[in-house]
């Protein structure tokens, strides 16, 4: 009797992504493909969900069109689902920011309902947001394994300990940049 392949899904904190690789100055050379490729290895694709906030088009038109265009990019590869939450706008220290809004809940709601919906074996979380340790916690109660892909410069340690695994991006940048 055949084994059943370990199925994976795997849960993008984009802005995180964003910003960490964007730190290395990779934010445009990185491959989605190859990335998920190397992250689930020869383990079965189930999804791949990409959460991130549309920005500003009165901002800056150019730099808007350019992340739509990055999101249809991300929607052409199978089994990716781009989950566009809300950008809100705040002031901090007389200087005016963006942050993404609603997009950690959507990530835990879609990892612990999948997980209840017994969709997965595994979920990978690319992110380095500590805020995501109690829904792991409570996913691994179910029987089910956590990964977490990171780079050093947004890495929470409390969060690699809440996993099973770690895997650490910045070690892997050969093989997923074009």
């Amino acid at each position: 009797m055949e084994k059943k392949k370990e199925c994976v899904v795997i849960f993008i904190d984009g802005s995180n992504f964003y910003h960490s690789s964007k730190k290395l100055n990779v934010v445009e050379k990185i491959n989605f493909q190859k990335l998920i490729s190397e992250l689930v290895g020869d383990r079965e694709l189930v999804k791949v969900f990409y959460y991130n906030a549309p920005l500003d088009i009165s901002v800056n038109p150019k730099i808007y069109w350019k992340q739509q265009k990055f999101f249809n990019v991300l929607r052409e590869i199978p089994k990716v689902e781009v989950i566009l939450c809300k950008q809100r706008k705040v002031k901090r220290d007389g200087e005016i920011e963006y942050e993404v809004k609603g997009d950690d809940t959507h990530l835990v709601s879609d990892l612990v309902g999948e997980a209840y919906e017994n969709l997965y074996d595994t979920a990978i979380i690319v992110s380095g947001d500590e805020d995501f340790i109690s829904p792991i916690k409570r996913v691994r109660k179910l029987g089910k394994k956590i990964e977490n892909a990171w780079f050093s410069s947004s890495s929470s340690f409390n969060l690699r300990n809440a996993c099973n695994r770690s895997i650490h991006l910045n070690k892997i940048l050969s093989r997923i940049i074009d």
